[in-house]
Order: C-alpha cells, then structure tokens, then sequence
C-alpha cells in the first residue's frame, strides 16, 4: 500500500504524450512531435568538448553537494553579470536540472497548511509538489487577454498571512507570456508585505524575442526572500545533462545542500565542468538557436492564425505558443487526441497546465520549420 502523499503527486503529461506518440510511430505512423519542450539541436560544441576534457582529467567522482566550487563561483558571476546584483559562491546550489530546486525549496519552506501561490496555466509541476507536501495550492490565472499575465489587483485578494511562498516564471512555459517591470514590482511588495519568500523561475531568460528579460532580482529589496531559479538545458540545448542552479540566501542554500545530501547526493562533476563552458565559453550557437527559435515561432503563429477556430497571440519568450481554440467547438483534451489520432501532430491539452488552460492547446516549436509547416497543413486538413 502506498503512503497517502502519493496520491497527490502529480505528473507531466507532455511525457505521456510523447509515449503515445512513440508507440504510434513504432507501428508506422508519421508523428510530428510538438509536444514536448526541448531544443531539437545539438548541444553546441564546445560545451561537448569541455565535458570530454573534464572525464578525462577525472571529474567522475562525488563533489560537494552545493556543488563543485569553481562552478559555483562561475555561476554566481555570471548572475552577478547578467541581473546586475551582487552574488556570491555561498548562496548558489547546483542541482541535477532546475526541477530539484522547486522540489527542495518547497520542501524546505512550505509546511502543512501554508498557502503557495503559483501562475495557472503554469508548469504543473508547481501544482503537483505544493499538494504533495500538504500545502494549499493558490493559483493566479493568467489571462490571454493580458497577454497571459496576471491581474495586480486579482493577486492581491490572493495573498495574505498565510501564503508562504509566491511561484513566478518569465518567460512562461506554456503561454510563451513574460512578466513586465510592474508585474514583478507587484510581486516584491506583497511578498514584503507578508513576509512570504518568492521562488522566481526564470529558465527561459535569455529566450526572450521581443522587449527585455526582467527578473525578480531588479527589485534588490527582496533579495533575502527570493530564489532564484536558472538553469542550462534550454539556452544550451542540454535536456539531458541535467543541469540547473538557483541563487538563494545563504542560510538557505545550506538547508537546499543538505536535501540535496539526502537524495542525489550531488550533480555530476563533469556535467558542472562543461556548465562552465557554457556560461564563460563562446556563445555564437546559442544565439543562433535563439534566431532560429524567433523565425519558427513567427512561422507557427502566422499559420495558426489561418486555421478556422483558431486564435493564437504571438508569445514573446520561450518556445511555445498557446493558441485559443474555442471556435473549434472542441474541449482542450478532445482537441489534443483528435489532432494526434487524426493528423499526427502531437501537442498538449491546455488542461495539462491547469483548470485555467481549458479552451487551449500548446504547441512546442523546437522543431524544424519543415516540420512545423507539415503540422500546420496536417492539422488544417482534419480541422
């Protein structure tokens, strides 16, 4: 018998998508993959080349749980660097991938009982984790008609003294939506305002295609009560290495090594090595990923917008777009098996982000612009 907490647990249905798809293709079936959220590039060369010169030079054993500390002093610049606010080693923990950090951090703040606010749709992640630990998940809708933001005034009726932990992401993952200056500004003053901590998840920083990143860490008064959530398998295509990292207060940090110690051990140490390589290393790939990422997205919501019963605003970061498709007469999860069964295009129910996703569809577009003008005529011909 399992313990109660499972029953809580939720789950990513992007990787249920994609078995389904994959058992289709192993009977014949040409699928287009537009479904799961992953760079469909390689990593860039030199981040393969450091990680080989790593293994060579022996960075296969343990290191400390926090992490090696050449990477955290690297990291820890390159944030420095990049927000503009001063960062030290103590205060980052380098995890295997970003989605430990959300799990620790809740796990480490959030007690039976507490309030966690988090976007809706939103990674469903956040939502599956604040139930497991017993907290009451709170969620902010994001609304198309503010560009998938959310209402200043709606979060204020949302938070109070019970609300431990306020969730954002910019850019976000599904809509494609970012945060502006006066949104996060929001956030620092209620989070100050009732002493709640801020996990701001800002993975997809540098896909942003149209304004500027802005980040929690512009508002320097709520540095002690925030995380910092960043990460290298999507500015990298690096899915695989499992490589993420958060800056946080350094009392923190030690309590976040510690769950770390209790789990993984550590991140793999020549995982780290080729994470510096990243960040210090040539950038030229990566910026042609991002161009290359801002052609496709202009690609796919061109054709969207021509499909009957379907409404699509063009997202301006990450590399998704979450049209409306309410005038297909279609539910979200319909919609979803419809196009698969049907047409061959696998993409996910807005459902799968939240009750607030419902009349939506998210289509990845880390996929190749032949393959994204195959999906756009597939999907045209069953709807």
């Amino acid at each position: 018998m399992l313990a109660k907490r499972m029953s809580r647990l939720g789950t990513e249905t992007a990787f249920e998508v994609l078995a389904r798809a994959k058992a289709m293709e192993a009977k014949g079936r040409e699928v287009i993959h537009l479904e799961i959220g992953e760079p469909d590039f390689d990593t860039p060369s030199n981040i393969r080349e450091a990680a080989k010169k790593a293994l060579d030079e022996g960075f296969t054993h343990y290191n400390p749980s926090a992490g090696l500390p050449k990477a955290r002093e690297v990291f820890a610049e390159f944030i420095t660097r990049d927000r503009g606010l001063e960062v030290s080693p103590e205060n980052i923990v380098i995890t295997p991938g970003a989605k430990p950090i959300l799990f620790f951090s809740i796990l480490a703040l959030v007690d039976e009982g507490d309030e966690v606010i988090y976007p809706n749709p939103g990674f469903p992640i956040y939502e599956s984790v604040i139930n497991f630990v017993g907290a009451k998940p709170v969620p902010i809708p994001l609304r198309e008609e503010k560009n998938f933001s959310f209402d200043l005034d709606e979060m204020r009726s949302l938070v109070n003294d019970r609300t431990k932990l306020i969730i954002v992401n910019t850019p976000k993952n599904p809509t494609g939506g970012i945060l502006t200056a006066g949104d996060m500004k929001g956030i620092a003053e209620l989070a100050e305002k009732h002493d709640a901590w801020i996990l701001s998840d800002e993975v997809y920083s540098k896909m942003v295609y149209d304004g500027k990143h802005v980040s929690i860490y512009d508002y320097p008064e709520v540095k002690d009560r925030t995380i910092l959530l960043e990460g290298h398998s999507k500015t990298y295509a690096m899915t695989g290495w499992r490589l993420g990292y958060a800056a946080m207060p350094k009392d923190l940090a030690a309590e976040i090594a510690k769950l770390q110690t209790n789990s993984n051990s550590c991140t793999c140490s020549f995982t780290q090595m080729a994470g510096i390589e990243a960040i210090t290393g040539p950038q030229d790939e990566s910026r042609k990923m991002m161009a290359e990422f801002k052609a496709r997205r202009d690609l796919i919501v061109e054709g969207l917008n021509r499909i009957k019963g379907f409404r699509c605003l063009k997202p301006k970061g990450a590399f998704y777009v979450f049209p409306n498709i309410t005038g297909t007469g279609r539910k979200s999860k319909e919609l979803e098996e419809y196009l698969l069964e049907k047409a061959g295009v696998a993409g996910l129910s807005g459902t799968s982000f939240g009750k607030y996703g419902e009349g939506y569809l998210r289509f990845s577009y880390a996929n190749s612009q032949e393959n994204i003008r195959k999906a756009l005529k597939k999907i045209e011909e069953v709807i």
